[in-house]
């Protein structure tokens, strides 16, 4: 049986995903009323005091550790990662954009391979093959129409979440401080990078509205502040691939909820494609969750 504390764990993995995976369509709507730079630059700055607000009513350390590798982890993982998978929205449906960004894993297993030195063993070229495949079947190379650059544009997004994990990893000495005042530093940097961006790009103006003020809310306090808080909940009462289910639920949530709600349709080619890269994503959990048992039995 699962305990109370396992099964409050797995209710917050369960909310968490829906306001993540909900989130894309969000961000997709808030585009109509500010440019894709301008968005990320608002949506960035506004999550990131929500974030440091949360830090100081919960009394947690607030002191910046590593200012330089923390601002480079943050050009990745903010700057880099909101621009891109914002800029995608604009003419990518929020379904297809939440699919290529959460091929971040396998991204993630080919960085650590080139720069890391870790192996990929057996099943996980296996995953990779599958989660390419799938990549191209969705990209549709071949096809050169319009939302081509915008479906790279989200692939590099996915690259850029997994560069700024792999660089978190590798700096995990210097970075060891506590996850959450991490997050709020490094979207302090990231953030930054973005508002200099929106100055620098001609975009139509922000449209400001009760409308637009409402999303841009639940992408600060719901995805970033609440979304964070909830995420280290299920960190540090769920095993790890227990937590990275969220991985596999959020597109399956945005695919949904933008098809309700924006009527976004996807072609045969494509939705074979989101099968493959789900399977992909199926088979890194797996075996992720295969070493942690062998490592907990041994």
């Amino acid at each position: 049986m699962v305990g109370l504390g396992n099964g409050r764990a797995l209710l917050a993995l369960a909310v968490l995903t829906l306001i993540w995976g909900y989130t894309w369509v969000v961000a997709k709507q808030a585009l109509d009323f500010a440019g894709p730079f301008a968005m990320a630059a608002w949506r960035a700055v506004a999550g990131t005091g929500v974030l440091f607000i949360a830090l100081a009513l919960m009394r947690r350390p607030l002191g910046l550790v590593a200012p330089l590798k923390t601002a480079i982890v943050g050009l990745f993982q903010t700057g880099a990662f909101i621009a891109l998978s914002t800029w995608a929205l604009v003419d990518v449906g929020a379904g297809r954009t939440a699919v290529l960004i959460f091929t971040m894993p396998i991204w993630t297993l080919l960085l650590a391979w080139l720069i890391l030195g870790e192996r990929i063993r057996g099943a996980q070229w296996w995953a990779a093959a599958s989660t390419l495949t799938g990549l191209a079947l969705i990209i549709q190379p071949w096809n050169l129409h319009a939302s081509l650059q915008a479906k790279i544009l989200a692939i590099l997004a996915a690259i850029a979440w997994a560069l700024s994990i792999i660089l978190v990893k590798r700096w995990r000495k210097a970075l060891a401080a506590d996850v959450l005042s991490l997050t709020a530093w490094q979207m302090a940097f990231g953030s930054a990078v973005l508002v200099a961006v929106a100055l620098a790009v001609p975009e139509k103006p922000t449209q400001w509205s009760p409308h637009f003020i409402a999303l841009l809310a639940w992408m600060s306090l719901g995805a970033t502040a609440l979304g964070w808080l909830l995420w280290l909940h299920v960190l540090e009462r769920l095993p790890a691939w227990q937590a990275s289910l969220s991985v596999l639920g959020i597109p399956v949530v945005a695919i949904l909820s933008s098809r309700l709600q924006l009527d976004e349709r996807v072609g045969s080619l494509e939705a074979a494609g989101m099968l493959l890269i789900g399977a992909g994503l199926v088979l890194i959990s797996f075996l992720n969750w295969r070493s942690q048992r062998r490592v907990t039995g041994a």
